[in-house]
């Protein structure tokens, strides 16, 4: 197995945003959450005036760079591949004027290097690189930059509550950003937040497109493989249905759709922390799901929370036109059909359970997540179904009949003092597919250690390593592995 190299070019990133660091002690405009999330720390202030609107607005800066080593086990079914992307992002917001604001993020992705990517013919090879570049551009153009306006909005505050329209970031149980690569994922159309109710918050969202990350265009929410039969160039995502494709949709008069979204945050009762979330494709798929998390003290610092979620799914006509799988092998068919008892819908549910302990330095995590022998579960959104309990890094484990037991550890070695600004973390999956699904496309049984290793130099410079080893059984059909491989991946990030 070969460990991924730093290149003369990710050198220079470093040296670069080394020197351009702010001292330790300066105040970020914004920070970085673990899974990448953006935290605002600076906004602008209201002003009275248009002039004052713009000259009193706020730029957010961003410079990032990625590499990626994808090492299959078995290369004589799978090709090894790499990937790496050096870009960044400015984002720019306006200062609210009567509670009138906008907001614009332009971001830019790049690998100049022929050394440190596949060849042009190659890219449909790449795995977890693939969001450093777009497929399609490289495809059809040659073209291993991206460019994109990914965020464009209005927004109107208005007592406790906010509108935005336009291209946007929608963190939510079904839809997030996932800016773990060069650009995020976002949606465009028409959110609402209110907390009009106290220790509550109502959302909702509806969106007409959506841009993933390794687009340069918005495409559609749902729909698979544009009219001309290209698979880059609509939702391509890594868990999209393939049987709910252009030529299958548009058969039926669906090949464009929205999605909406509704949630409801509640913390009434202490310590009691509620989420309910609903989500439709109209006239295709819906869900509505339910989370329960009651934290318990142990003493000053330490606490338990134990956890509990249920998705429910229901089919509202997407499964006679794209069948039971994710993999699009039973589009058309009814009945039982390659490990599925009912081909034809995907009605079913998911429910996961976990538990927390945790004193602020060290978090402790063991979960259990287990899909209904149904169908499987629609979610290309990258809000990922079984994240936060028993999802590790590049793992789809929510196929009918799957079931994964985690354990995971972190521990704040900054926070601990002991190494400052070092954190860690440490996840184990035991993930049990269906066998007799493997014909309708799901993969073989496999355990997962994934590490996560994140050093902040300073309040604006961090750099993070993640490595992953899957180790999983061969196929049931053929008797080979198809499906063991090691990942390494390493990010820096410099905010300012």
């Amino acid at each position: 197995m070969k460990i991924i190299k730093i290149g003369a070019a990710t050198a220079a990133v470093i040296s670069l945003l080394s020197s351009s660091a702010v001292a330790e002690d300066a105040k970020p405009k914004r920070v970085l959450k673990n899974n990448m999330q953006e935290v605002y720390k600076t906004l602008p202030v209201s002003v009275d005036n248009i002039f004052d609107a713009f000259s009193k607005g706020e730029f957010y800066g961003r410079l990032r760079t990625n590499a990626f080593k994808w090492d299959w086990k078995n290369d004589q079914v799978n090709d090894d591949n790499k990937a790496f992307g050096i870009g960044g992002s400015m984002i720019y917001k306006t200062a609210p004027l009567h509670g009138l604001s906008a907001t614009a993020g332009l971001y830019y992705a790049n690998n100049p290097f022929s050394s440190l990517r596949e060849d042009d013919a190659d890219v449909g090879d790449v795995k977890a690189g693939k969001d450093t570049f777009s497929r399609y551009n490289v495809k059809t153009d040659g073209d291993w930059s991206m460019a994109v306006l990914a965020q464009a909005y209005i927004q109107y505050d208005v007592s406790k509550t906010s509108f935005k329209v336009g291209r946007q970031i929608f963190e939510s149980f079904l839809t997030k950003s996932n800016d773990t690569k060069m650009i995020p994922n976002t949606f465009e159309g028409y959110t609402v937040t209110m907390n009009e109710i106290p220790k509550t918050t109502i959302r909702g969202a509806y969106f007409n497109s959506q841009k993933l990350r390794d687009h340069t265009t918005f495409h559609d929410v749902l729909t698979f493989k544009d009219s001309s039969g290209e698979s880059w160039n609509n939702n391509d995502d890594a868990a999209v249905h393939k049987g709910l494709n252009y030529t299958n949709l548009s058969a039926k008069g669906k090949e464009e759709n929205e999605l909406v979204v509704v949630d409801l945050k509640n913390k009434s009762i202490d310590n009691l922390v509620v989420d309910v979330t609903y989500g439709s494709v109209p006239g295709l798929i819906s869900s509505l799901t339910g989370e329960l998390n009651y934290k318990i003290k142990l003493g000053d610092k330490l606490s338990i929370t134990p956890g509990i979620r249920h998705m429910e799914q229901f089919d509202n006509g997407a499964g006679e036109i794209g069948g039971a799988s994710l993999s699009g092998t039973l589009a058309g068919l009814s009945g039982v059909q390659r490990g599925y008892k009912d081909a034809s819908t995907l009605d079913t549910s998911l429910t996961m359970a976990r538990l927390v302990l945790t004193d602020g330095i060290l978090k402790v995590q063991v979960a259990y997540s287990a899909v209904a022998d149904e169908a499987d579960i629609v979610a290309p959104w990258r809000g990922f179904p079984t994240g936060g309990y028993t999802r590790a890094m590049a793992q789809y484990n929510w196929r009918a009949d799957t079931k994964t037991t985690s354990a995971e550890v972190y521990y704040d070695f900054g926070k601990a003092k002991i190494l400052d600004g070092f954190s860690a973390l440490a996840r184990y999956a035991i993930q049990d597919f269906d066998e007799d699904k493997q014909a309708g496309g799901v993969q073989a049984d496999s355990n997962i250690l994934h590490v996560d290793l994140r050093k902040q130099f300073t309040p604006t410079f961090d750099a993070k390593l993640r490595m992953a080893f899957v180790d999983a059984d061969e196929r049931v059909a053929d008797g080979v592995d198809k499906d063991s491989y090691n990942e390494y991946r390493f990010e820096l990030n410099y905010l300012f």
